[in-house]
């Protein structure tokens, strides 16, 4: 698995949509065949994934917003979600 590093810029894969479903009334990430139900913080580092941001500045937007967030966690939620290609990353 390759390890997802703060000057990364993660997007979503083309194949792969975030979005709120308001059934299980939480934030989903679709891909072919699967369903990921995600909590709150999830979805909140999957919504700033847009390819423009790093990862650094992403964790910085989220200590932000959160009281908390490890960015060794984000790295490693980026990292899972990249290794089931639901996440592309690239250095700018």
């Amino acid at each position: 698995m390759r390890t997802v590093d703060d000057a990364d810029r993660p997007r979503l894969a083309p194949h792969v949509r975030l979005t709120f479903d308001p059934v299980r009334e939480r934030h989903v990430l679709l891909a072919p065949e699967a369903v990921s139900v995600l909590n709150g913080t999830g979805a909140a580092v999957l919504g700033l994934c847009d390819g423009e941001r790093t990862v650094a500045e992403i964790v910085g937007e989220l200590n932000g917003r959160y009281d908390h967030v490890a960015g060794d966690e984000v790295r490693l939620f980026l990292s899972r979600l990249a290794a089931r290609r639901c996440v592309e990353v690239g250095d700018g």
